[in-house]
């Protein structure tokens, strides 16, 4: 296992050590699919006689290269819509005049839509169309004729080396072609379109992949016109994606698992089905059940993003959920996205109220709400026909929203009887909603349900539809049935195990990590039979071999006590499953459920601020001053008192939501308000916030008593950028020995007084030498499948250990000092997709994913962490320099010289380059984009491609990062973003990007693999 750039060089030297005889593309998404052509054209395959295990390369560029797409199609007799494939903005203009505006730009060789978008008019063209060249692997985009009304169906295509093939999943998107496939929320199976339909479009998916040669797994997308028999293929995915991931769970059909097999040589009727365990894999699943996928969208996270929702992806996680009705599995997956709503209707903050002007307009252009704005037309009389008009939502979708608007209605009106009741659930209502029509508790509707029978029944995820008996562990549980498929050995109590939920900005596959290996450390240390309950079909821990039993289910309080009380187990582990899991921890324990691992109690006793403070005060351990507040006056007063700026952070939250940096008495009120909002429960806690503080993190194991560290953590930016957005170094590359003792004394005593019994993580600050506690998470941590790897210890197999009550195993002493590497952990952000957002970082976390790699230096690990993360490391160039503040001019003088003496020519802003020409020379001035007449100008050397890096520092010790935000300085890092040019917008980040620079200029990275982890007795 190497941890390197996925990029030619680093995958040469790869093949060229390791020298194996066939190389997989299809499982790596676009990168690597990216990477395997760029190696075939290098010759790099051919020459170590490397053979490409699956789809061949001309049959992935067939499907990427936009122009040899189209021609395909024709050549098999599938219809494409008129286009024109373009390296130029010239021939862009042409094409989109000839076709007649709108025009939609399509990227080759990328992801997610990106660069891509919609053009209404030449100015919006030309800005998509530069975009979109940039990102192209190729330089190339489609410009293509606009059909967003067409009905959006995609299908999932298997087929061996002997061509061999057949449809697992055929999938509709509701929200039509208007919105990425990524970003619409997904059906299976197909719900609106005719027999006829579906098997037009089956036979030419089928024709499509056998021409262009794929071999293992594709999805085929079209576009089909509602009011006629015509249709287009619009692309073909030659790898697995995000719809295969989704077609897999929706179906119980491992497509990852039979396509590897086929790739291998393996055909079709050869490989057996894995539910049935009797029939082949040539057998297309049958569902009798509703798939519904719905993205997570976090762009609360994200200033000055636009929520609208289009071609280009902006979605960070998804969720699947399985009903007997699209009501039912629609329901289930808005409560799964953990956004606060508990479906559609009844949810705890009512959307604001619109007129019936601004809500045509709102279907006429959808965001993330858009079916909430269907309901409210609904509610205020607008037809069916007339929202169909408007949203392009077919109106099949529009009635069953229809049906959940009208359950509303009579639950708020009508007694509250066995068949309403019924008639509720079915329609996948919540006790909470339920509670909420009726002013009652949700206990109480609980109560009121079980007593007159109304209880869910637990079903097997059945591909065939009871053509033939499934033999699986794969579940889920629904109103729409009458008894139990499965039953539970009552003298056999299990575990159950909660995954996080949906991929969201905080949590992401580290969770997954997490979950899985607790799995597997449970079953290694005696328990036979644990189960998982998550959502999320993106993850590992939502393979049903995984485990004994596998719930494909909510991550609510109501659906897991549903489940504990089917399971009766020994008890529920809430630990690794991210801040969802952690949430429910209280709630279930108040109900009588078990906790395995560190009591409910003590966990509130860490997740609450007010009572985390209050005892950090009895330990004599210092923290920022705090107080805890309910209205705005007394945080005002104490604001006052510590001086601005402070730090708002609500409690039992995940990623630093509503939790923000305040520099005065206006932003004050508005964020005590926002913070409530998160976590209306729990009191919100107002600290000084400590200007130029390093930050560090701990993880670690404890049983009770013992406790061991798995390693200390620094940040490389400065306190003020949260964990999840900063840059992650082991060893500790700033702090001193007196500073590490400290750390390491307070987290032992930290978790002894919190009674810990598996994983943690705490955050220090340190400030002129003193540390700080910040906050202590009684969960498994983002970077603990990080610390684990580096210093070879499976942090949750201790963890797993500790939680069934065992002792930990005897560990050397400060393990983790002792190892000869360093980890660079490198944050990866989606900003590009975001329109709008800018991409200054701040303590509410905004990275999608990360990077780890490792290096015998601090350089060798962050050059390969920073390329990984998609940073370029030019040798020589032109660096732009714009700077705010003097404070931080004087702390980049160093690195300025630094790049001065590698060579690159230097260019700055008028008073950035005042200060620098003054202590150093020869810097160029440069016009700001707000002045366009002024030459040379920023806009035009970022458009010709003049500038290689950016380094970009708003002022900090100012109001104006904060209150007013700095136009010109936006636009510099918005254009750049959207041009692929590095912007550093912190001063670590710019120092620690030139002193890697320099390193390279003399040394190698390394390209060696991670060595397993230790045997632990």
């Amino acid at each position: 296992m190497y941890l390197l750039p996925v990029n030619t060089e680093y995958v040469e030297s790869v093949i060229e050590k390791e020298r194996p005889d066939g190389i997989m593309l299809a499982y790596g998404g676009q990168t690597a699919l990216n990477c395997g052509i760029n190696l075939a054209e290098a010759g790099i395959l051919q020459k170590y006689g490397v053979k490409v295990l699956g789809t061949q390369i001309p049959g992935i560029q067939r499907t990427e290269d936009r122009q040899l797409f189209k021609d395909s199609m024709t050549q098999c007799n599938v219809p494409v819509l008129k286009s024109r494939t373009v390296t130029n903005f010239k021939d862009a203009k042409e094409i989109a005049q000839e076709l007649g505006y709108p025009v939609i730009i399509r990227v080759a060789y990328t992801l997610g839509g990106k660069g891509g978008g919609v053009a209404y008019n030449e100015i919006e063209l030309h800005e998509i169309v530069e975009r979109g060249l940039r990102a192209s692997l190729v330089g190339q985009v489609l410009v293509e004729e606009y059909i967003g009304h067409w009905k959006q169906i995609e299908y999932e295509v298997m087929q061996d080396w002997d061509g061999n093939n057949v449809i697992v999943c055929n999938m509709e998107n509701v929200l039509s072609m208007k919105v990425h496939t990524g970003d619409n929320i997904v059906v299976a199976p197909s719900q609106t379109i005719n027999n006829h339909e579906y098997h037009m479009l089956r036979t030419a998916a089928l024709r499509a992949t056998k021409h262009v040669g794929i071999v293992g797994e594709c999805n085929i997308q079209y576009a089909l016109d509602s009011d006629s028999d015509r249709y287009v293929a619009i692309e073909i995915n030659p790898r697995l994606s995000r719809s295969s991931a989704l077609a897999s769970k929706a179906t119980g059909y491992p497509l990852a698992y039979m396509s590897a097999k086929i790739g291998l040589g393996y055909t079709l009727p050869e490989l057996v089905n894995r539910i049935t365990k009797s029939t082949t894999a040539c057998f297309e699943p049958s569902l009798d059940y509703v798939v519904c996928k719905h993205p997570r969208w976090d762009f609360g996270k994200f200033d000055l993003v636009k929520r609208k929702l289009g071609p280009t992806m902006k979605s960070v996680g998804e969720v699947m959920a399985v009903g007997r009705s699209f009501e039912e599995s629609l329901q289930k997956a808005i409560r799964m996205l953990d956004i606060g709503n508990d479906g559609l209707v009844l949810n705890r903050a009512n959307m604001k109220t619109f007129d019936e002007e601004q809500i045509e307009d709102k279907l006429s252009h959808p965001d993330d709400l858009i079916l909430y704005y269907v309901a409210a037309a609904l509610k205020i009389g607008i037809s069916v026909e007339r929202i169909y008009k408007l949203s392009s939502i077919d109106p099949w979708f529009i009635e069953k929203i229809k049906n959940i608007v009208d359950v509303e209605s009579k639950l708020k009106q009508e007694e509250l009887s066995t068949p309403l009741l019924w008639e509720s659930k079915k329609l996948g209502f919540s006790d909470k909603q339920i509670a909420r029509a009726k002013d009652k508790s949700p206990e109480e509707v609980r109560e009121i349900r079980k007593k007159a029978g109304v209880l869910p029944s637990v079903k097997q995820i059945d591909t065939l539809a009871a053509e033939w008996p499934a033999v699986t562990n794969y579940l889920y549980l629904t109103y729409g049935g009458n008894q139990n498929d499965i039953t539970v050995n009552p003298d056999e109590k299990g575990v159950i195990v909660l995954g996080a939920g949906p991929y969201r900005i905080g949590s992401s596959v580290e969770f997954d990590w997490g979950t899985v290996n607790m799995v597997w450390g449970l079953q290694e240390n005696g328990e036979k039979n644990v189960s998982v309950v998550n959502c999320n079909p993106e993850t590992v821990s939502t393979d049903y071999d995984i485990c004994s039993r596998l719930y494909f289910e909510e991550l609510t309080l109501e659906r897991i006590l549903d489940i504990a009380e089917f399971e009766n187990p020994k008890g529920i582990i809430t630990c690794v499953g991210g801040q969802t899991a952690n949430n429910l921890t209280l709630g279930l324990a108040k109900l009588g459920v078990n906790i395995m691992g560190t009591s409910a109690n003590d966990v509130d006793r860490a997740e609450d601020r007010s009572k985390f403070s209050a005892e950090l005060d009895k330990l004599h351990i210092q923290q920022p001053r705090w107080q805890a507040f309910s209205n705005v006056v007394e945080a005002k007063n104490f604001a006052n008192d510590v001086g601005f700026p402070v730090i708002v952070r609500p409690s039992y939250v995940l990623s630093g939501a509503a939790m923000k940096v305040v520099w005065s008495q206006d932003e004050l009120k508005k964020y005590v308000k926002e913070a409530t909002d998160v976590s209306p429960d729990h009191p919100v806690v107002i600290s000084k916030f400590m200007l130029n503080s390093l930050e560090v993190d701990v993880d670690g194991i404890s049983n009770g008593t013992d406790v061991i560290i798995g390693a200390i953590v620094e940040h490389i930016e400065s306190a003020g950028v949260h964990s999840g957005d900063a840059m992650m170094c082991i060893p500790p590359w700033r702090l001193n020995n007196k500073t590490i003792d400290t750390i390491t004394e307070y987290s032992i005593k930290i978790a002894k007084t919190f009674n810990v019994k598996g994983p943690f993580n705490l955050q220090f600050l340190i400030h002129d030498d003193h540390v700080y506690v910040i906050e202590l998470n009684i969960r498994a941590s983002r970077s603990m499948p990080f610390v684990s790897k580096l210093v070879k210890t499976n942090l949750i197999m201790l963890a797993a250990k500790a939680i069934l009550g065992k002792p930990l195993p005897k560990m050397p002493e400060n393990k983790w000092q002792k190892i000869h590497n360093f980890g660079i952990k490198v944050p990866q952000f989606s900003f590009m997709q975001l329109e709008g957002a800018d991409i200054t970082l701040g303590v509410e976390m905004q990275s999608t994913g990360e990077v780890a790699c490792f290096g015998t230096s601090f350089y060798d690990a962050l050059a390969k962490g920073l390329t990984s993360a998609g940073y370029t490391l030019p040798k020589t160039g032109t660096a732009l320099v714009t700077v705010g503040g003097s404070q931080n001019k004087e702390k980049l003088l160093q690195p300025i010289a630094r790049l001065k003496g590698l060579g690159f020519k230097i260019v700055a802003t008028e008073h950035t380059a005042e200060f620098f020409e003054e202590k150093i020379g020869d810097i160029e001035v440069v016009h700001k984009i707000s002045e366009p007449t002024r030459k040379p100008n920023i806009a035009d050397l970022l458009y010709d491609r003049k500038i290689d890096f950016i380094i970009n520092i708003p002022s900090t010790s100012t109001l104006e990062k904060y209150v007013g935000m700095l136009e010109d300085e936006y636009q510099i890092r918005r254009k750049s973003l959207e041009l692929g040019i590095p912007v550093l917008t912190t001063i670590e980040l710019a120092d620690s990007f030139v002193k890697t620079l320099e390193w390279l200029k003399d040394n190698k990275t390394t390209r060696d693999p991670i060595e397993p982890y230790d045997k632990i007795d």
